[in-house]
């Protein structure tokens, strides 16, 4: 048996190397060897639309090739679907990337440097001393239903959305300056100006967020907060919705798809004025997990998917016999973690949220570090992601301009791991069962989400490891709404299996996982109503962290407390990273305007992308 488990594994490595040279060759970029280094795959030919201004009406100009009007394309998404298309109620990541395509914010990320661009806005200007940000919105353009779009809506999104507490906090939590908010105020129809009360270098970047039409919005304010919850969900009609974006909801069929369609007053145009976007739809059907997606796609259902690392040797031998183009986006820009709940509080009802045995281990540097050193990344990268991915130890991705690169990367141990349990009392019994000081089997639950089958897989080896120390593992992949609320509101869970998206470009969009008192704090996550009580000196450091961070205006001295962060993550493991995948993203080769980005992925340019060689289908 150990024979064919050594065979197998080396024909993986022997795989893998092989397909690295073949992604490097085809696909120039820089494959990392370890944590420590890795370039990403800029985009240089990617042409950045520009402002222009026709007939009083301040357009946004496409640069890249004029494509054909008409046609579909069909992307998907994994889990159950959307859980809202209020872009200020986003919990996950499918409601906020699908309320996405139809809200646009004032700016956007240049997929190929990284700079803040005009998307809402046409431009900007910062005074000298940092604390007055004045934005000149675009004359002219509108909404989907024909009103304009002004700084009444700019305002009312953030003065009484926003900073008013309306749908998740994260945005208003992330801007907290000396507790203090901006302030915003309108001057004319076309100028609104932010005042904060320090210069704060994530400020400018975090005016990305949707833009809601006042005449849609305010009513539902009116109602309030609870109202507000469930403003056009998934249960609106897609009449209801007024957007901004490219794209309008056309149909949701739910656990079925999302298709929406282009918004014929969207305000990009390309270079003969002809405006935007080219495709008609833009679907998104719900496979409920990966095995489906590839199944979908090989079907010729799906016209793109993102491929885990198992699958692209096979996608790589058949590109040159298909109709599809693989490309490398370098690595992934969110990250994967095991988590552990720190958390040793009691409910209202008096009750402990984790049993107080187990929150005892929990709570256990060495415990955390006995968990860490068993945990085999290099194993899950080469037979999980097939030597695809690189073995990761920072809350901060591989491409991020922040990565604190002293941190050092290390091997499975398991004897390391055992001397550490030993230092806290814990002892096997002759069947290597683990036991506490106290005489009690350490036992507890795995979570991952459901459908997510990375995740899955990761469970499986991560209970593995865990069980290498004489730990009984129960591993339960459970559906991704039960997950997130027993992560972020009953905190009934002992260890989970998660990924954070995240920027490469700005650690502050982090804040509310890393500071004590935020909505994704969820290793040792506090009610509202507790704040910041008793966190633990390391939280509190870690607060100090974040809050230097953002009101420090160079980037070298921002990295000093951005590095910090990541040391004492490092250190004290309540969240232990896994690995980083390679992304690599398949796509129908009939669509042109195809610019892949390390920080934009595939399609951030979607109301560019056409179908090529006259060949349109509805």
């Amino acid at each position: 048996m150990r024979g064919r488990v050594f065979r197998v594994l080396l024909f993986l490595v022997l795989a893998a190397l092989l397909l690295r040279a073949c992604i490097v060759q085809d696909i120039p970029t820089k494959i990392p060897q370890n944590n420590n280094e890795y370039q990403t795959n800029t985009v240089e030919s990617y042409p950045i639309p520009k402002n222009v201004t026709i007939d009083g009406v301040d357009y946004l100009q496409s640069q890249a090739q004029v494509g054909n009007f008409g046609g579909t394309l069909v992307s998907s998404t994994i889990g159950e679907g959307p859980k809202t298309f209020n872009p200020f109620n986003c919990k996950d990541n499918t409601s906020a990337i699908l309320s996405g395509v139809m809200y646009d914010g004032l700016f956007t990320t240049n997929p190929v440097t990284g700079d803040v661009a005009p998307k809402l806005a046409k431009g900007y200007t910062i005074s000298p001393d940092g604390k007055v940000y004045t934005i000149y919105l675009r004359h002219g353009i509108k909404w989907s239903d024909g009103k304009p779009i002004t700084a009444d809506d700019v305002v009312f999104t953030w003065q009484n959305i926003i900073f008013g507490g309306f749908g998740d906090t994260s945005t208003r939590d992330s801007l907290v300056i000396n507790g203090k908010l901006p302030i915003v105020r309108k001057y004319g129809d076309y100028i609104v100006v932010f005042s904060i009360p320090e210069p704060y270098a994530p400020f400018l970047r975090s005016l990305s967020m949707s833009i809601a039409p006042k005449h849609v919005f305010y009513p539902a304010v009116q109602k309030g907060k609870e109202y507000f919850d469930s403003f056009l969900s998934t249960n609106s009609k897609p009449q209801d919705f007024v957007v901004s974006g490219a794209f309008k909801l056309k149909e949701y069929v739910p656990a079925q798809r999302v298709v929406f369609e282009r918004n014929p007053n969207y305000y990009e145009i390309n270079s003969k004025n002809e405006k935007l976007p080219y495709l008609d739809k833009l679907v998104y059907l719900i496979v409920g997990d990966l095995n489906n997606e590839v199944l979908k796609f090989e079907a010729k259902e799906l016209d793109v998917i993102s491929l885990q690392g198992s699958k692209v040797a096979r996608y790589k031998s058949l590109e040159q016999y298909s109709d599809f183009k693989l490309y490398n986006l370098g690595p992934d820009t969110g990250t994967m973690y095991i988590s552990l709940n720190l958390n040793n509080r009691k409910n209202d009802k008096g009750k402990y949220y984790v049993d107080p045995i187990k929150q005892k281990w929990f709570s256990d540097l060495n415990f955390r570090r006995a968990v860490d050193y068993s945990i085999d990344r290099k194993n899950m990268v080469l037979n999980i992601a097939n030597g695809i991915g690189v073995p990761l130890f920072t809350p901060e991705s591989l491409n991020s301009i922040y990565l604190n690169k002293r941190l050092k990367s290390y091997n499975k141990d398991i004897n390391a791991a055992k001397i550490l349990l030993k230092k806290s009392g814990f002892k096997t019994d002759k069947r290597g069962q683990l036991f506490d000081k106290y005489g009690n089997r350490v036992e507890f639950n795995l979570y991952t989400n459901a459908g997510n089958t990375e995740r899955e897989a990761i469970g499986v080896m991560v209970k593995q490891d865990l069980e290498d120390l004489g730990m009984k593992v129960n591993f339960k992949p459970i559906e991704f709404n039960s997950l997130v609320n027993k992560l972020v509101s009953t905190f009934d869970w002992d260890m989970v299996i998660m990924g954070l998206t995240g920027s490469p470009l700005e650690p502050n969009g982090g804040k509310n996982v890393w500071m004590s008192d935020g909505r994704l704090h969820m290793f040792n996550m506090r009610t509202p109503q507790e704040g910041k009580a008793g966190i633990l000196p390391w939280e509190k450091e870690l607060d100090l962290m974040f809050e230097k961070g953002a009101l420090a205006t160079k980037f070298e001295d921002r990295k000093i407390y951005y590095d910090k962060y990541q040391e004492i993550v490092y250190n004290q493991k309540p969240m232990i990273y896994i690995y980083s995948p390679i992304r690599i993203v398949a796509i129908r080769d009939k669509f042109k305007n195809i610019y892949p980005s390390s920080l934009g992925g595939i399609t951030h340019n979607i109301e560019e992308i056409y179908i090529g060689h006259d060949k349109v289908h509805n």
